[in-house]
């Protein structure tokens, strides 16, 4: 189906509060979502889970994907749907042999160390992510028009990481070894990880998604200078490829870097419309140091979500009012999307995330009265 056919069959957006918020337009409360919204936290997620046999399972399962990315919305009035995926089916579609083990991490079963592994990699072919266009375009009917679709990728920089050390790390003493002892080795994986998330997000666009995001989940894990080298730059790589448009809509792409604190400086000159925070940083200052070209994602520390409903009320106060007073005039301006500092945990109580999406709602709305 080519794609002006398809997205005449796209539903009008009935709430477009989060993409007016990216664009840095007003908008009549502060738009909410959370970064791993589909998943463990939610009883119907893990029974769909059950059923798909494993996470792969469910991941590459148009109907599945599609059931698990909107549960979330059944249950709350959250202002964006995010795509249910991995970070790591990039390299899975260059042949590593991505698994997963209940209860454990992503594994790839041939990581890339050496010379000759490095040589052999190349950007795939994107018809072996057919499953994951499928299923953009399958959530974006589903959907309606109730909210826009976020489509995503892992940075290049973090897939490397899962790429070399074949697994998660709490050192990353192999992906360090190679970036510090073979930089040639490490700059050739980043060059066809950034070229090969450039041209998925572009499919993701095309396919349906209205907002793509990069996670660069383990930016912060690098040194000073090592992670405007090896990290950010290859970021920018990747955004440099990106469509800012489809179909006379505007595309925003949003950058997230946990750990990324020390370099909002840097983050702010790269060409994106959003930039997201972990927990780590004040908005006020984050602001402060952006300047307001760019929009801010986040950034409440998910482990509030464990306090009771009415200190969950008083932290996404303190959020929503560290951004301080949103944007209100014609044009563009200052705006905030809320989110969590990183993904949301698997031990949260469901109600406690109905208090803050309610306490967000409420909060953001008297703000602009």
């Amino acid at each position: 189906m080519n794609t002006s056919t398809q997205s005449s069959a796209f539903a009008p957006l009935k709430n477009d509060t989060f993409l007016r918020a990216c664009l840095r337009q007003a908008t009549d409360y502060t738009p909410i979502w959370m970064m791993r919204q589909a998943g463990r936290f939610l009883p119907e997620y893990r029974a769909t889970r059950a059923k798909a046999g494993s996470f792969m399972g469910l991941a590459t399962n148009t109907d599945y994907a599609t059931e698990v990315t909107l549960q979330p919305l059944e249950r709350f009035p959250i202002d964006a749907a995010i795509l249910f995926s991995d970070i790591l089916t990039v390299p899975d579609a260059m042949g590593l042999g991505l698994s997963f083990a209940l209860g454990e991490g992503p594994k790839f079963a041939h990581p890339v160390r050496d010379e000759a592994a490095v040589a052999k990699l190349a950007v795939p072919d994107m018809d072996k992510l057919r499953y994951v266009f499928d299923a953009v375009t399958s959530i974006r009917k589903a959907l309606d028009g109730r909210v826009p679709l976020i489509g995503f990728s892992g940075s290049p920089w973090t897939l490397a990481c899962y790429m070399v050390e074949g697994a998660g790390s709490d050192d990353y003493r192999l992906v360090k070894t190679m970036l510090y002892s073979r930089p040639d080795l490490m700059h050739r994986i980043l060059q066809i990880n950034a070229d090969s998330v450039a041209q998925y997000l572009n499919a993701q666009i095309e396919a349906g998604a209205q907002a793509v995001m990069i996670f660069d989940s383990w930016g912060g894990v690098l040194a000073d200078g090592a992670f405007q080298e090896f990290s950010l730059a290859y970021t920018a790589r990747v955004l440099a490829q990106l469509k800012r448009e489809h179909n006379g809509a505007r595309i925003p792409r949003i950058v997230f870097t946990k750990g990324g604190g020390l370099w909002l400086k840097e983050m702010g000159q790269l060409d994106c419309e959003v930039l997201g925070l972990d927990w780590t940083v004040n908005l006020a200052k984050a602001r402060a140091i952006v300047g307001d070209s760019k929009a801010l994602q986040g950034n409440l520390d998910p482990n509030v979500l464990f306090a009771p409903p009415a200190q969950i009320e008083a932290e996404a106060i303190k959020v929503l009012d560290s951004f301080g007073t949103p944007y209100a005039g014609e044009g563009t301006g200052p705006t905030h999307i809320f989110n969590l500092g990183h993904g949301i945990s698997q031990h949260t109580p469901p109600e406690h995330v109905a208090a803050l999406v309610q306490a967000v709602h409420a909060h953001s709305r008297k703000m602009r009265a």
